[in-house]
């Protein structure tokens, strides 16, 4: 056992075994939400704002776009009496007449000045049905649920606009500026609606699963392609909700977000919205029940691993990372599988993406099993001992961070036998060869360690180090007479380059 425990790991908990539902062993992902270590990384959303005022702030264009709605053909909207002032009775019905009032589309995008006053009529209706539905009680009944879905999904299932990335070039949030929903003023007010419906403490599973079924989860993850950052966060949100509430659609909701990924990973390398489904995951992961079933490990080894090939991973990485790392906490024997999958995919030319790769390798290592490290402790630090001698400091820099982590250190200290001499070829020689000073402070600190740890084993390896370097140039030495000789004889032999005065003078060539 090594000498420092492993890093405090969140108790893993499990609910709802007496539940029928066949995905009733798994716990209701949001308990996972109580202790802030336990969420996964939030999706960034607009771009990074820098305070330094001597740098000036450049102010883009904004870049806005419109889905393709079906515009209604009567858009005169007729201002209904308040809910307030309507008799208890009659509210139930007023509601029902706002909310097909909202079912009305407008145009945003070719004449934006257009129904001002109309589009005004539909959003103050919004707003006011929002305030309603957080203030009173028995708002949501039997008669609500199928207007209430039909509103949505007439305002938000459409088309979306063509990418204005097509060739799925990178986004990148400190840089580029994200393409806007024309018609967000409307479209927002209708999502916080949805989701304050959803959230409402009178909000029935049962009578809701008649409308909220497959094919509207599944016209919900069709949007999730959207560029309008504003509108994903919300679809994250929303479909978590759909998650927590409905024990029947868990399965299908897993299914099709797989399948979304097989289609980035395997066809187009372009989805907008994989970060965010990665964050419904890793709260989803954080509640699965153990053991873990089947289909859990092959979404981990068919679907998590190969994300980690795609170009654009430096998108999500954050909470592919997270997801994996929530994989190996519940299930410790995944371990070797899921680092030998990231050696198989270890990027070869792209350094900041090799970067990304160690520090996702530390998290897991802050959390793995002894008995799972000795697995993989060869191959782990036969790709350590690259990145080390990697002339891009960077790479090299945070591998040698490694060394600074108490828990890793104690796993190779336990392990020194097997470890330092697959590391000191490359530590000794970068420690003189490397163009970079910094690197050399690291690897200093890095070959310290070392000697305290083991200075038997150390002056072993040095020995064993010069005597390889000895051979090396006793080989080359070798090398340099021998074709010194080839030389020589050609030297001699240049004026008689005839085969025949070959033969006749009794040399052979």
């Amino acid at each position: 056992m090594p000498n420092k425990t492993k890093k405090d790991k969140a108790p893993v908990k499990s609910t709802g075994g007496g539940k029928t539902n066949k995905d009733a062993s798994e716990t209701n992902d949001e308990s996972g939400r109580k202790h802030a270590g336990n969420t996964p990384p939030p999706t960034q959303l607009t771009k990074i704002k820098y305070p330094g005022q001597q740098q000036p702030l450049i102010k883009k264009e904004r870049r806005q776009n419109s889905s393709r709605f079906n515009i209604s053909k009567n858009r005169e909207l007729q201002k209904l009496p308040l809910l307030k002032d309507a008799t208890p009775a009659e509210r139930e019905d007023l509601f029902v007449q706002k909310l097909r009032q909202c079912s009305v589309l407008f145009d945003f995008i070719s004449d934006p000045l257009s129904d001002l006053k109309w589009k005004e009529v539909k959003r103050a209706a919004l707003n006011e049905m929002l305030d309603y539905l957080s203030h009173q009680r028995g708002v949501v009944t039997d008669a609500i649920y199928p207007e209430a879905v039909g509103m949505f999904s007439i305002n938000m299932f459409r088309t979306l606009p063509p990418s204005s990335n097509p060739n799925g070039a990178e986004f990148d949030p400190e840089e580029d500026e994200p393409t806007l929903e024309a018609a967000w003023p409307h479209l927002q007010l209708v999502y916080e609606f949805f989701l304050r419906f959803l959230e409402s403490p009178e909000f029935q599973p049962t009578p809701a699963k008649k409308y909220i079924d497959q094919k509207f989860v599944l016209q919900l993850l069709d949007l999730f392609d959207s560029e309008d950052p504003r509108e994903r966060d919300f679809l994250k949100t929303i479909l978590h909700r759909i998650y927590g509430k409905f024990l029947g659609l868990r399965a299908y909701i897993r299914k099709h977000i797989n399948n979304i990924f097989y289609r980035f990973i395997f066809e187009t390398e372009h989805h907008n919205g994989v970060a965010e489904l990665l964050e419904i995951l890793g709260s989803i992961i954080n509640g699965f029940a153990l053991p873990l079933k089947e289909e859990h490990k092959v979404f981990l080894l068919k679907v998590l691993l190969p994300l980690h090939k795609v170009k654009s991973l430096s998108v999500y990485h954050p909470q592919l990372a997270y997801c994996v790392v929530q994989f190996l906490e519940k299930d410790p024997s995944l371990t070797e599988k899921v680092i030998m999958g990231l050696l198989k995919f270890w990027p070869k030319t792209h350094s900041p993406k090799e970067v990304m790769f160690l520090n996702e390798l530390e998290e897991i290592l802050d959390v793995i099993e002894p008995s799972e490290f000795v697995k993989v402790q060869e191959a782990l630090f036969k790709q350590l001992a690259k990145c080390v001698s990697s002339p891009h400091f960077q790479v090299a820099e945070r591998a040698l961070y490694y060394w600074n982590n108490e828990y890793i250190m104690s796993l190779i200290n336990d392990n020194a036998q097997a470890i330092l001499p697959i590391m000191f070829p490359a530590l000794y020689k970068n420690s003189k060869a490397h163009w970079n000073k910094t690197i050399h402070g690291l690897i200093y600190n890095a070959l310290k360690l070392f000697m305290e740890m083991n200075q038997k084993l150390f002056d072993e390896c040095t020995q064993q180090y010069k005597h390889e370097k000895q051979k090396e140039k006793a080989v080359l030495k070798d090398r340099e007479v021998a074709w010194n000789k080839v030389n020589d004889l050609a030297k001699s032999n240049s004026m008689g380059t005839d085969p025949l005065h070959y033969k006749s003078s009794g040399r052979t060539l």
